[in-house]
């Protein structure tokens, strides 16, 4: 049999399927432990389960996928019927849990979930919240120097010619002036000594984040940290590309296609010819792309490389293409091995 779940904040839709495509039983049941008991003892009572297909598996499915794998359930992440589809037919959750079920049938849901049980687990939410971390100071950063451009000009003078370190440090020391001093110049002393404070506060957390992160795949993966070019930033984002099981990728190939750095044919006639593919998880595409420019600065083998393909006819974007693909190559084997 074949499960298929259409997965929500507070419930989960789950339909039992034959191999023939018949349907045997729709069910939901709450998104909780006890719920995902329930849920395979119901569904262990139709018929052997060993493929299911999860709507949502990176967001409300993902405890559910987890609970799955662990029973020895192959689990697969069930596209969307796609809007063509949706206009012509009518949407509800027991219809989706279907269409789940079908697609792990048809074969359009052949990729298999994150097992998110491990340490890219981890460092994925180190990342995320250094991510944010990192983002909140910025805004507070611009926000800091627009309420400077507005304030008082002797305010403005004293603090204009600073850089940004000795800016926040200064503002960090603001005191207020004595009750008759004016109020809008108060004001402005005690905005931008909140900003810089809270300014303080988020640098100090983004490096205890990303200190956490280096110590996970340092004790991880200490093969990938090691390598030429690749710091804790962009180890992390393809390692969370990737998720703890490796094994749900078909091989290097399927990597690279994944991280949007695979040559995608764009031939016609007599001419032959192959371009960038801009689909795959942009981000990680980003990581590549970060590692091969230390990597052309600082590498040596690189250089070499470079310079070959230059008296080639290759121009840079093509060089600076097949060395993603190659370092996708080289990162997907260090975490294999």
């Amino acid at each position: 049999m074949v499960l298929g779940v259409d997965t929500h904040r507070d419930t989960h839709a789950a339909a039992v399927m034959s191999a023939m495509g018949k349907t045997l039983a729709v069910q939901s049941f709450p998104a909780t432990a006890v719920g995902y008991a329930e849920l395979i003892q119901w569904a262990a009572r139709l018929g052997v389960v060993r493929r299911a297909g999860v709507e949502g598996s990176g967001n409300y499915g993902a405890a559910l996928s987890r609970y799955l794998l662990s029973r020895g359930i192959d689990v697969f992440e069930a596209p969307g019927p796609g809007r063509s589809a949706r206009r012509r037919q009518s949407k509800s959750d027991q219809g989706d849990a279907q269409a789940a079920a079908r697609a792990v049938l048809n074969g359009r849901a052949c990729s298999r979930v994150k097992a998110g049980n491990g340490p890219v687990e981890m460092a994925r939410m180190y990342n995320v919240a250094r991510d944010s971390a990192v983002k909140a100071r910025t805004q507070a950063v611009n926000q800091l120097k627009a309420i400077l451009v507005t304030a008082d000009p002797a305010l403005r003078e004293e603090l204009a010619v600073l850089k940004r370190r000795a800016l926040i440090r200064a503002c960090v020391s603001l005191g207020d002036d004595d009750a008759g001093g004016d109020p809008l110049v108060q004001a402005s002393k005690f905005t931008l000594r909140s900003l810089a404070e809270r300014i303080e506060h988020l640098t100090v957390q983004a490096r205890e984040l990303e200190r956490r992160l280096a110590e996970v795949i340092e004790s991880h993966y200490p093969a990938l940290f090691a390598a030429a070019g690749i710091g804790p930033r962009s180890a992390a984002v393809l390692l969370i590309t990737m998720g703890d099981n490796v094994d749900r990728l078909r091989g290097e190939a399927s990597f690279a296609a994944l991280c949007g750095a695979s040559p995608v044919q764009y031939s016609s006639g007599g001419r032959c010819h192959r371009r960038l593919n801009r689909g795959g998880d942009r981000q990680a595409n980003a990581a590549l792309y970060r590692i091969v420019l230390t990597r052309l600065r600082w590498d040596a083998r690189t250089q070499a490389y470079y310079e070959r393909r230059v008296t080639e006819g290759k121009t840079r974007r093509e060089i600076i293409r097949c060395l993603k693909r190659y370092v996708a190559r080289e990162v997907y084997r260090l975490v294999r091995r």
